[in-house]
């Protein structure tokens, strides 16, 4: 049951990804279709029962990863990213790598202390960095959380909304909330944000500050102006961390605005104690649909520019 899924589901998946037919009788598995197929499914099969073994959880995501690297002749490699646990909820539960990309990603935000993180929607850039920031904390190996995001008017035109300040950027910061929510519950992180342990503030209220001994996240970071993030970087301060995310195929700057985002993984390439990852769309772990999506836009957006 496990293996196969609920109504079969995990077995529906592998038959449509590799055109073959899985049947199973008196406790042996038979693989019907074109044998290069068939290696594939085997090898993938194989390698899910191993993971069972381990205690792993099997869902349909973690098939497709599979079925990715094993068509890469890769799929050994999986055993890099099981055992590993990240963070556990308020609620018990694990929160690790499913993919090679995450892995490198959270050990990019172990070894240093500057990461940036690009890459499309779903592939956990937000959530993991939320994860790592609440486990530094809990180890004590800083002070507090500060989480910011641009309003993509950069602060100047929030007036126009109804509402104090808080309420007039609680729209930008919903998304960090939600994550938080998760993974901490409701009643711890209102708690850090009484104590001022926990601060969640749009990026404009950064300038003129020095933060130290703070895990930093910038999320949405391809909405930054080049200025905004030059400030923003140069506000880092001894014993802290800092992570900045973004999608720089959702960039929602005026059209001729450059992202700060791209300028910075150019500038910052290569210099040492900063990490730049770049996640892709097999990297995606949201609904199976946002893996698709991406591909599409990576397709037409490659075709754009092709043509142009």
């Amino acid at each position: 049951m496990t293996l196969f899924g609920m109504n079969d589901r995990h077995m529906a998946v592998l038959e449509q990804e590799l055109n073959v037919n899985v049947s199973l009788r008196n406790q042996e598995l038979k693989i019907d279709g074109a044998a290069e197929d068939q290696a594939l499914a085997e090898q993938v099969i194989s390698k899910m029962i191993d993971m069972l073994h381990h205690g792993e959880i099997i869902d349909a995501s973690r098939i497709r990863y599979a079925i990715a690297l094993a068509r890469e002749g890769r799929l050994d490699e999986i055993e890099e990213i099981l055992g590993d646990v990240v963070a556990i909820t308020h609620r018990g539960r694990r929160i690790q790598c499913k993919t090679l990309g995450q892995r490198e990603y959270v050990s990019a935000v172990r070894d240093g202390e500057l990461t940036l993180a690009v890459g499309p929607a779903g592939t956990g850039k937000t959530y993991l960095a939320m994860a790592m920031a609440v486990v530094a904390l809990k180890n004590k190996e800083v002070e507090r959380i500060v989480l910011t995001r641009p309003a993509v008017e950069a602060g100047e035109k929030l007036g126009f909304l109804p509402g104090d300040m808080t309420q007039k950027v609680d729209p930008y910061l919903r998304p960090l909330y939600d994550a938080l929510y998760e993974i901490m519950g409701v009643e711890s992180y209102q708690r850090l944000l009484e104590r001022g342990t926990l601060e969640v503030a749009p990026l404009a209220f950064m300038r003129g500050r020095t933060l130290s001994d703070a895990f930093i996240i910038l999320d949405e970071a391809q909405n930054t102006t080049p200025e905004q993030m030059k400030m923003f970087l140069t506000r880092l301060g001894a014993g802290s961390r800092c992570i900045v995310t973004g999608d720089l195929s959702q960039v929602d700057l005026p059209r001729g605005k450059q992202s700060g985002l791209a300028e910075a993984v150019r500038i910052l390439q290569g210099i040492e104690g900063i990490h730049v990852i770049e996640l892709t769309a097999k990297d995606v772990v949201r609904h199976e649909l946002v893996q698709k999506i991406v591909r599409a836009y990576e397709a037409y957006e490659s075709k754009e520019g092709k043509e142009a």
